[in-house]
Parts: C-alpha cells; sequence; structure tokens
C-alpha cells in the first residue's frame, strides 16, 4: 500500500499550495481567501520514484467562530488518524499563532511522525524568520516557499526516507469514474457520505459547502468505484465570485473525466431548468447518465408518484429519455442500495463492443425495413459500419452521400442500434464518413533481366 500523508494547519498557511506542488496538479483550490478547503482532498504523487498518496485539509481552528469549524476539525482529525506521516505547515511570513501551539501540542500524543514545515519562506534571505519557532521546543525545521518551490526538494527527499513503501496494484486505475452533480444544496455530498458508511465529506443545510470537487475510492462486492464530488453548478448569470467560477469549472471538468454522471435533483423542488442544463453538459461530454431524485422522504405529502416524476424528466429532457431515473433518500437511505447495481449496468453497457458483423446485421435489417431517401436522384447507400470506440460506444458508416443523412434517419439508426445491442441507456453515437473507393496498390515494377 502506499503511504498517506496528511498535511494540516491553521487556515491560509498555504497547505493546498503545497499539496499541488507535490502532486504536480492543481486539483486542490487556491484562494487569497482563508477556508476555502473543507474536506479531506486525496491525491497520488511519486518522489524519486516512490509512491505516495497525499492528503489535503481544510484550516484547523480550536474555536467556533465559523460555521464549518467542528466540521473541519472533524476531517483533520479523520486525516490525521488514516496517515504514515503528518506535515504540519506553519506561515513563516506572520509568524507563530496561539492555534499553532494547539495543534503542536495535540501532534504530541499521536503515533505517527510529524514533519514541520515552515511555508512563506521565499529564499535565503528570509531564513531568520525560523528563530521564533525554535520556541516551540521543534527539533527539526523545514523551510519552504510552497508557491516559488524554495526548499521543496529538501523536505520532500526527507519526507520520503521517512516513510515506509510497500507494493499494491494501483486500484484506481480500473476503478468506475461516477461523478455526482448537480445544483447546490441538492445533497451530493450527503448521499456521498451516506453510501460510504461515514462523514467524509463535510456537509451542512447551507447552500454551497462544497466549493472543490473530490475524489473517493470505494470498494464493493469486487469493484472499485472514484466518486466525484462536485460543488453545485448555479445558473450562469448567478456566478459572480472568482472562487465559485472556478468550482463551477472543476465541476464541469468532473464530468468531463467519468463514466457515469449521477444528476442529483432536489425531489422537493422538482425538476429546474438548471437541472436539465446540467444534465445536457454530462450528455455533451457523452458520460453515462442516471438521474438520481434525492430527499424523496420529504413528498409523501405531495402525492407524486416515482412514476409520475419520471414521466416529467423523459417529457422535459427527450434527448436524455434512455437515461434511468432513481428515487432515493440520502437522510433514510431509500434505494440507495439500488444505486450501484444500476451504476454497473450503465458502465457495461458503456463499455460495451459490438462486432463488425454484428453492427453491420443491424445497419442492413434497418435500411432494408425502412430505406433511406433520395439524394440528387440517387439513393443513400450504407456500404459499411463499424464501432471505432466504446465509453460512449461510437460507431462509423461508410455512405455515399453522408452530409445527406436526414437527421431522423440518424435517430432511426440510433434507435435500431440501441434496441438490438442492449445499449438502451447509454448515449451512443453515430458518425457518417464519405467512402473513399477501393484501395490501390502501387504495380509491381518489372526488373530487366541482366544479361
Amino acid at each position: 500500500m502506499k503511504p498517506i500523508v496528511a498535511i494540516i494547519g491553521r487556515p491560509n498557511v498555504g497547505k493546498s499550495t503545497l499539496f499541488n506542488r507535490i502532486t504536480r496538479k492543481r486539483d486542490a483550490l487556491v484562494d487569497d481567501r482563508p477556508g476555502v478547503t473543507r474536506d479531506r482532498h486525496y491525491c497520488d504523487a511519486a518522489w524519486d520514484g516512490r509512491e505516495l498518496i497525499v492528503v489535503d485539509t481544510g484550516g484547523f481552528i480550536s474555536g467556533d467562530a465559523d460555521d464549518f469549524a467542528p466540521h473541519i476539525r472533524f476531517q483533520v482529525e479523520q486525516a490525521v488518524e488514516q496517515s504514515d506521516a503528518v506535515v504540519l505547515m506553519l506561515d513563516g511570513k506572520y509568524g507563530l499563532s496561539p492555534f499553532d501551539r494547539d495543534l503542536i501540542d495535540w501532534l504530541r500524543r499521536i503515533q505517527q511522525p510529524v514533519f514541520f514545515v515552515i511555508n512563506k519562506i521565499d529564499g535565503p534571505e528570509k531564513e531568520d524568520r525560523l528563530y521564533d519557532f525554535y520556541s516551540l521546543g521543534l527539533s527539526t525545521l523545514y523551510s519552504l516557499s510552497a508557491e516559488h518551490g524554495y526548499g521543496v526538494r529538501d523536505f520532500m527527499d526527507a519526507l520520503v526516507a521517512g516513510l515506509s513503501f510497500g507494493t499494491g496494484a494501483d486500484t484506481a486505475q480500473d476503478a468506475i469514474r461516477v461523478a455526482f452533480v448537480g445544483r447546490p444544496n441538492a445533497g451530493k455530498s450527503s448521499m456521498v457520505n451516506k453510501l460510504l458508511g461515514e462523514q467524509r465529506l463535510v456537509v451542512t443545510d447551507k447552500p454551497g459547502t462544497t466549493v472543490d470537487t473530490l475524489d473517493v475510492l470505494y470498494e464493493r462486492q469486487g469493484r472499485t468505484y472514484q466518486l466525484i464530488d462536485t460543488a453545485g453548478i448555479r445558473r450562469k448569470s448567478k456566478v459572480s465570485a472568482k472562487l465559485e467560477k472556478f468550482s463551477v469549472i472543476k465541476a464541469l471538468k468532473g464530468l468531463e473525466r467519468c463514466d457515469v454522471a449521477l444528476i442529483i435533483l432536489d425531489a422537493e423542488q422538482g425538476l429546474t431548468e438548471q437541472d436539465v442544463r446540467i444534465a445536457g453538459y454530462a450528455h455533451d461530454r457523452g458520460c453515462g447518465t442516471i438521474w438520481v431524485a434525492n430527499k424523496w422522504d420529504l413528498m409523501k405529502k405531495t402525492g407524486i408518484t416515482p412514476y409520475r416524476f419520471e414521466r416529467n424528466i423523459k417529457e422535459t429532457a427527450r434527448y436524455l429519455a434512455y437515461a434511468p431515473v432513481l428515487t432515493v433518500s440520502a437522510l433514510t437511505g431509500r434505494n440507495l442500495n439500488k444505486l450501484f447495481p444500476m451504476i454497473n449496468h450503465i458502465y457495461d453497457q458503456y463499455a460495451t463492443r459490438i462486432t463488425t458483423g454484428q453492427i453491420n446485421r443491424i445497419i442492413n435489417q434497418a435500411t432494408g425495413q425502412n430505406e433511406p431517401s433520395l439524394h440528387k436522384g440517387r439513393r443513400l447507400k450504407f456500404y459499411y459500419t463499424t464501432q471505432v470506440s466504446t465509453q460512449p460506444p461510437t460507431f462509423v458508416s461508410f455512405v455515399n452521400y453522408p452530409d445527406a443523412v436526414h437527421f431522423s434517419y440518424q435517430r432511426y439508426l440510433l434507435n435500431q442500434i440501441r434496441s438490438q445491442s442492449k445499449l438502451e441507456q447509454v448515449p451512443v453515437r453515430l458518425l457518417f464518413r464519405q467512402r473513399t473507393g477501393k484501395l490501390s496498390f502501387p504495380k509491381k515494377s518489372k526488373k530487366k533481366r541482366q544479361k
């Protein structure tokens, strides 16, 4: 197993900046405003051929000055408990804080090794800022600049040297990537927590609690899932703050890298225009899609049945009529046991490959039952069809006049492919290409017989 390293510290000391530098990615949102990070954020990293997992955490505050403070403290405590080593970041620019002393007193009681890092030391001329921190009675201090890279190599060499590395397979490579997307306060993080059986993500009644995109690996019945919790996506006209814009961008990127997108709806509020727009993002990116109507425990008094709710979705978003609908409650656990079997079913279709012979039989039978239209007095001919990729299943059909295939006839062919190849609940793409003609081979040159 890869060792886990948790980065902790008070707000705005540069934890996410160091996290991004170590992982060589920009997965963690960074902003000058304190409190951007609230959940535990895991990411793979490597140093000198050694692989490890780095955990970014929210800023640790002793008091309850912030509504999220107790939730963040719980996440920090969980990260430390599950880690093999802890990195405590201190602010070299503003010096010591009472919060730092509280953290150090707490860390003295844990068994894991602790690495004390003084951040915002941008060069050798600022090393004198370390003097105040030696009063804490710490034996070894690592000075660095997470933003500019000064001192990071020396620190990472020491960190890796203090870890024990084992061997194990990378389960994330084969994981089914599932994105939870929807409007703010629809219950995405609550649903992830309920599925995991632990308070893995910060959850409050306040909309916009999740501001970053977070990945969680989860194993169930022999299959591995990468659960991608995203920030709530509001209407574009409502988004003004820079941080929220970045949150929305990261949520949309979560759709780009997922296999199955769960469109989380607030059942009590019903299907909104923004829900349909978010589902359109998933459709445009070719994701497998499931409509998940959350908070169904609040629907008893309305008299609306799951069938009626589903019919409304199918009629409103006709382009996603193939996507199944599931009514659940993250609070009570209603129907959540049906979610992963449905995800598996969608993913199996999403990754299906149809043989060339089978797809050509489907197209030939479809064109025979319903002949294509004429183009400039000539009948459209479908010569040959093949599947070029999966996720989603994508087919290319070679036609004499590809631009003349009407969208209604394309939809007819797609429906035939779906029904006869058991791809009824996933997006299917059918592209048309011009047949270039028969292949020609260069003639063999006759060599003159040497006399």
